[in-house]
């Protein structure tokens, strides 16, 4: 199988869970809720995706020809494997389009713990070490298991008391990104109101990494 990848970059996780651990991102190109292209994005299905997944000209992204190829060149971009076990999250767009079990595979055979970012349409292979799922559409949803999810709040298709009694370890509600409204009061605000949940926080866009 040939991964078309967006980026690959080695970074710190940035939200939820694992907020603050060094991790290679691997971005997949491509996503079943929107083209990530403007002039769609009106109508798509999740319309207020702040990422770019389109194509493969991001940095470290291209086209690579099986599982091992993909796997080399996240492996390539861990420091140092005696200074901590290598973690790389696979996202996108939505990575379970192409994340496979080969692929999963080739990561933990180079000695990574993989995680997934999905937005919970397609099921996660039983094989990965962290699901996270961010869903955007309560009626496609049937990823309703995993170790973490992660609500972006406020949203129109989803809301906390739709997804909190799923079987999940850890329950986040994220502040939208949104030009001019900065919904983090509303999501403290809930928080406090309903313990169950945690404040997620777009740690590495408030200290200004990728």
């Amino acid at each position: 199988m040939t991964y078309s990848v967006k980026e690959i970059f080695y970074t710190l996780q940035g939200e939820g869970a694992q907020s603050g651990r060094p991790a290679v991102f691997c971005r997949f190109s491509g996503c079943n809720l929107w083209s990530g292209l403007e002039r769609d994005r009106e109508n798509a299905i999740c319309n207020f995706c702040d990422t770019d997944f389109v194509g493969t000209d991001g940095e470290n992204g291209g086209k690579f020809k099986n599982a091992d190829a993909l796997a080399d060149k996240v492996a390539s971009l861990w420091p140092d494997q005696a200074l901590g076990k290598p973690y790389v999250v696979c996202t996108g767009g939505e990575p379970l389009l192409q994340l496979d079990v080969p692929l999963i595979k080739a990561f933990q055979s180079r000695g990574f713990e993989v995680a997934v970012e999905t937005n919970g349409t397609l099921p996660a292979p039983k094989e990965l070490d962290w699901v996270c799922v961010s869903p955007k559409d309560m009626n496609q949803m049937i990823q309703k298991t995993g170790d973490e999810l992660k609500l972006v709040y406020p949203q129109d298709k989803v809301q906390p008391q739709d997804v909190d009694t799923l079987n999940f370890s850890h329950y986040f509600l994220q502040p939208k990104d949104e030009a001019g409204i900065d919904h983090t009061k509303e999501v403290v605000d809930y928080c406090l109101q309903h313990p169950k949940w945690k404040l997620s926080l777009q740690t590495h866009k408030i200290i200004g990494i990728s």
